[in-house]
Formats: C-alpha cells, sequence, structure tokens
C-alpha cells in the first residue's frame, strides 16, 4: 500500500531534503564544554562557579572538579574574592606551554 503525499507535503519534504543538502552538519563547529569554560575563565574578571554552572549546565560540584581537571592539565587557574560577600571569581592566569 503506497500513500500519496498532497503537494504541500511533497513540497515540504523536497525543501526539506535540500535545507540538509546545502548546509550539511560537517559545516558546523562544535564548540566542547572544556573550550567553553576555558573561554569563560579567559574573560578579564573570569567567572564565579555559578555562572559557570548555569552556563555549561552542571552542577556546581562538576564545575570545581572541572576547574580541578584544568589545573591538572597545567592550567594556573587563581581565585579572587571580592570582600564584599561575592563568591569567589575565577580565571585563568597562565595556560600550559604547547609541545611541539
Amino acid at each position: 500500500m503506497t500513500t500519496q503525499l498532497s503537494s504541500d507535503e511533497a513540497r515540504n519534504t523536497r525543501k526539506a531534503r535540500q535545507t540538509r543538502v546545502s548546509n550539511p552538519r560537517t559545516s558546523v563547529t562544535r564548540m566542547t564544554k572544556k573550550a567553553q569554560l576555558i573561554r569563560l575563565l579567559q574573560r578579564k574578571d573570569g567567572a564565579d562557579v555559578t555562572a559557570i554552572s548555569k552556563k555549561l549546565g552542571w552542577q556546581p560540584h562538576t564545575t570545581r572538579a572541572a576547574l580541578t581537571g584544568l589545573r591538572k592539565a597545567g592550567y594556573e587557574i587563581v581565585s579572587a574574592r571580592s570582600g564584599n560577600g561575592d563568591p569567589s571569581r575565577y580565571r585563568i592566569a597562565a595556560e600550559p606551554a604547547k609541545a611541539g
């Protein structure tokens, strides 16, 4: 049994196929969460755990573990407290030397 598509459905199906062909997924650059974390920490003021967790969709303990992982990978991460009750802000002070 074959079902016939209405002209609108057929046009929409052709349009969807054309969209997929003209926009291959390989052309989209994907940014990893590690890269997003590094970018957040490279900002002049850095970022606090709450902001990082919210941006990346992580729990606070996951964020702190990721900061530890970056330290183990050779990043120098410094924390600064404002003194007025705001949370500590973390930023990258130095990146690991590139091998090669």
